[in-house]
C-alpha cells in the first residue's frame, strides 16, 4: 500500500525530527492515513521493535489489521487476557492494560525503539504518562492525533517537545483527498445553560433528557435530506434508539447501533449496502470506523471537547464515488458560546478565529469558502497595519510585508505551541532569511524563523514566484500573484516593463 505524496514528506519529517527530539506529534486530520504512516514508521524501524498505544479496541484492530495489509508486518495484541509475545517485531497494546504496573512491568525498559500514541490528544492523561515513563528515556515517542487548535497543541508540548508534520483539513480537501465540507445551520433553541458538566463535557444523561422533546423537529429536518446517507450520534443508547425509531415513523430506512447490539456487524453492513440510509449511535462510532459512502453527518452530542468533535465530523470526509460534499447538519443550541464546538471549530486557530468563521458561515455555506473570506479579512487588516507603521520603503520586505505579499496572515501573526519554538531564532537563520531578501527585524521567536524558512524554501523548489515578485505583480494588477510560477511571473513583469 503505497503512501500520499503528503503521507511520505510527514515520514520524512518523523525522521528528521527524531535527529534533534525524542517526543514528536505527528498532525493529520482524521481521513488522513495516521494508521498508515505510522505502520510505515514501524516498518522503518525494523529490527527494532514498535509499540503502539490505544484506548479502545476498534483503533487496536484497525493498527493491526492496517499494519499487516500495508506492510506485511504481524502484530501482536497486548490487552485483557491477551498477552503479547517478547518476540512480536510490533506490539498494539491497550493503555487501560499497560496502566497496571504488572503488566507494564513484564516489558523491559529498553524493549521498544519506537513508541507510537494513538490519538495523543489523550497522551497527557496519568494513564498514558506513567506507561510512557516506563519507556521513553530508551524509545522515540510519536504521538498522532487530529488537527488540534493552537491551545490544545501548546497544552501537549508539556510531554512532546516537536511538532515534526502537520498538515490541515483544508489541505486535504484542496488536494482532493477529503470531501469538502458544507454546513447548513437549523435552529432548534434547546437550551444547553442548565446542563451539567463532568469531566470537562456536557453531561450525557443531562443531555439525553433535555434532547427528547426535540427529536420530532430534528426527524423532520431529516426527511427533508432522505437522499443522503446519515450518521447520527446522541448522548445515549435509549435516547439514540428512540430517534431511529421517530425517523421510521416518517419513513426513513433508519436503524440503531450500540456495543451491545448482537448484529452489530450485520447492522454496519446494512449500512454500507445502503439498505440503512439513517444510522443512529450513542458514541459507538467515533473512531476506528470507517464508512467513506457517509455524506451527512448529525452531531445531537453537543460537546465542548474539540478532538471528539472532530472525530465525530470525520465519519464523512473521506471521499467516494459519486460523493461531491459532506453536509453537516449544525443544530443551534443555547449554550456558552466559548464552549461550544461548531463546525467553524474544525478549521480554527483559536475561539475569537472560529467565531470569525461562525459568522462568514452564516445560516448555510461552505468552509473553505468560510476560510478564505477570513483569511482575506486578516489580510486586509494587515495591509492596513502595514500602511500604517511602514517607516522605510525598499528592496527588502519584513513579515508583516512577506503576510501581506503572500496572502498568509500566519506569516505575521505567529504564536509558539512547542518550548523550541519560543527560543530566540539563530544566527544561521537569521542569515538565510537575510538572503531572501526579508528584514530580520520582525522575526519573533525560533520557530517564526523557521515558518517563515519554511515558506519561501517551499516557495522556490516549487519554482514560485518570489516574494518581490508577487509584490510587484500586484502593484501591476495580476489577479492571484502568489500562486504564480518563477517563469510566469518573469513574463508578465517583462510585459508589463515593455509597456512603460
Amino acid at each position: 500500500m503505497g503512501l500520499r505524496a503528503y503521507q511520505m514528506k510527514a515520514r520524512q519529517e518523523i525522521h528528521k525530527g527524531f535527529e534533534d527530539f525524542n517526543r514528536q506529534l505527528g498532525i493529520l486530520p482524521t481521513g488522513g492515513g495516521k494508521t498508515i504512516l505510522f505502520s510505515r514508521l514501524a516498518q522503518d524501524y525494523q529490527p527494532q521493535r514498535t509499540l503502539i498505544l490505544a484506548h479502545r479496541e476498534e483503533l487496536i484492530t484497525q493498527a493491526v489489521d492496517k499494519l499487516r495489509s500495508s506492510t506485511g508486518l504481524q502484530a501482536q495484541v497486548e490487552m485483557g487476557d491477551d498477552r503479547a509475545s517478547l518476540d512480536a517485531p510490533v506490539v498494539v497494546a491497550s493503555v487501560q492494560t499497560l496502566m497496571r504496573e504488572k503488566r507494564r512491568e513484564r516489558w523491559p525498559r529498553d524493549h521498544f525503539g519506537l513508541v507510537v500514541v494513538d490519538e495523543a490528544h489523550h497522551a497527557l492523561a496519568d494513564s498514558y504518562l506513567n506507561t510512557l515513563g516506563h519507556f521513553d528515556d530508551h524509545a522515540k515517542v510519536l504521538g498522532v492525533t487530529a488537527t488540534p487548535d493552537r491551545g490544545d497543541k501548546k497544552n501537549l508540548g508539556r510531554y512532546f517537545e516537536n511538532i515534526a508534520c502537520e498538515i490541515s483539513l483544508l489541505e486535504l480537501i484542496q488536494q482532493g483527498w477529503l470531501a469538502p465540507i458544507k454546513v447548513k445551520t437549523v435552529p432548534l433553541g434547546m437550551d444547553l445553560r442548565g446542563v451539567r458538566t463532568t469531566a470537562g463535557d456536557f453531561n450525557a444523561d443531562d443531555l439525553g433528557h433535555a434532547l427528547e422533546p426535540y427529536l420530532e423537529q430534528i426527524a423532520d429536518v431529516l426527511v427533508e435530506h432522505r437522499h443522503r446517507k446519515t450518521l447520527v450520534f446522541l448522548p445515549l443508547i435509549a435516547v439514540s434508539k428512540r430517534f431511529a425509531e421517530i425517523c421510521r415513523e416518517r419513513g426513513l430506512l433508519a436503524e440503531h447501533i450500540d456495543g451491545q447490539s448482537t448484529e452489530r456487524q450485520a447492522t454496519l453492513e446494512r449500512f454500507r449496502k445502503d439498505e440503512i440510509r439513517v444510522l443512529t449511535n450513542a458514541m459507538l462510532l467515533t473512531e476506528g470506523y470507517d464508512e467513506p459512502s457517509i455524506d451527512c453527518v448529525v452531531c445531537l452530542r453537543p460537546t465542548k471537547v474539540r478532538a471528539l468533535y472532530s472525530q465525530i465530523i470525520g465519519r464523512g470526509t473521506r471521499m467516494y464515488g459519486g460523493k461531491d460534499h459532506l453536509l453537516v447538519l449544525d443544530f443551534l443550541w443555547q449554550a456558552e458560546e466559548h464552549s461550544l464546538m461548531r463546525p467553524a471549530n474544525l478549521i480554527a486557530e483559536d475561539e475569537a478565529d472560529a467565531k470569525a468563521l461562525t459568522e462568514k458561515l452564516g445560516g448555510e455555506g461552505d468552509l473553505e469558502e468560510a476560510r478564505e473570506e477570513v483569511n482575506a479579512d486578516r489580510t486586509r487588516s494587515l495591509t492596513e497595519r502595514l500602511s500604517q507603521n511602514r517607516t522605510r520603503r525598499g528592496s527588502v520586505l519584513d513579515p508583516l510585508e512577506l503576510a501581506v505579499t503572500l496572502n498568509e496572515a500566519a506569516l505575521a501573526e505567529y504564536v509558539p505551541t512547542m518550548a523550541w519554538q519560543a527560543q530566540s531564532p539563530t544566527s544561521k537563520q537569521l542569515d538565510v532569511l537575510k538572503n531572501f531578501g526579508l528584514d530580520t527585524m520582525g522575526v519573533l521567536s525560533k520557530g517564526h524563523a523557521s515558518l517563515l524558512l519554511d515558506r519561501l524554501i517551499t516557495r522556490r523548489k516549487l519554482g514560485l514566484a518570489t516574494p518581490k515578485q508577487v509584490r510587484v505583480m500586484r502593484r501591476y494588477g495580476h489577479g492571484r500573484p502568489e500562486t504564480a510560477t518563477f517563469e510566469e511571473a518573469k513574463a508578465f513583469l517583462n510585459a508589463q516593463f515593455a509597456n512603460h
